[in-house]
């Protein structure tokens, strides 16, 4: 064999060898990524996946969101349920009140150990229906006479001042008329009387008198201040 032959067979293994690796390395890669890498399958599997779990939390997300809205609007009608209930407990505690006091009131007039009285007047209240108009109710008693009929008319009369000078307004100048009539009135044991009366404007009331003229017998007189007759002020013994 020539040296140059001989000299070439190694450099041709040496070849051979390299080119085998080299195969051997790329087939190995690419079985390495067929191992690692996700097939496409699943890729798309993947994907599907998430898309139905971020729908799902969409539902929950909505479904949680509904249930609040409904708390809520059930809290709020709680809520407004609780203050129309305590509103009628409150108006059911007045008329409670009320009745207690009208109780007491009938006790005091025609109970067994009732003081007797002679023609009198209970209380008196006044209500604004306007910034000159007001409405009155007065309450008037007698026990003296069981049996007998009381009767006659009620006038008011209202002191106070206007312009920083003191005035008493008498029946004619409150009910807007010239020789005005009073109210009449007829009872055996209590009566309610109500009508209205005007003051002028620029008038600033302090106290109002209810007079009493039965058909029979002397005048009766009461005064109450403004404010105890407005509800300004509690109730108190009015000044004869």
């Amino acid at each position: 064999m020539p040296l140059s032959e001989t000299a070439a067979a190694p450099q041709r293994t040496r070849r051979a060898i390299i080119v085998v690796v080299a195969l051997a390395l790329v087939f190995g890669a690419w079985g390495v990524w067929r191992v690692v890498a996700p097939a496409p399958g699943d890729a798309h599997q993947r994907l599907a996946a998430s898309e139905d779990a971020r729908k799902a939390l969409q539902a929950d997300h909505a479904e949680l969101q509904q249930r609040v809205a409904t708390l809520s609007r059930s809290d709020q009608i709680s809520r407004e349920a609780n203050r129309e209930l305590q509103g009628t407990l409150a108006e059911r505690d007045e008329e409670i009140a009320g009745l207690r006091a009208d109780v007491a009131f009938y006790e005091r007039l025609v109970g067994a150990t009732a003081q007797r009285r002679g023609l009198s007047v209970h209380a008196i209240t006044l209500q604004p229906q306007s910034d000159a108009a007001w409405h009155f109710q007065s309450t008037l008693t007698q026990n003296l006479n069981r049996g007998a009929v009381s009767t006659g008319r009620l006038s008011l009369s209202v002191e106070g001042s206007r312009g920083g000078r003191l005035q008493k307004l008498d029946w004619d100048t409150l009910r807007q008329q010239e020789d005005a009539p009073g109210i009449e009135y007829s009872f055996k044991y209590f009566q309610q009387v109500q009508g209205d009366v005007f003051l002028p404007e620029g008038f600033e009331p302090v106290r109002v008198t209810v007079r009493l003229q039965p058909r029979s017998g002397a005048a009766v007189e009461q005064s109450f201040t403004w404010a105890q007759a407005t509800g300004a002020t509690p109730s108190a013994t009015a000044t004869e």
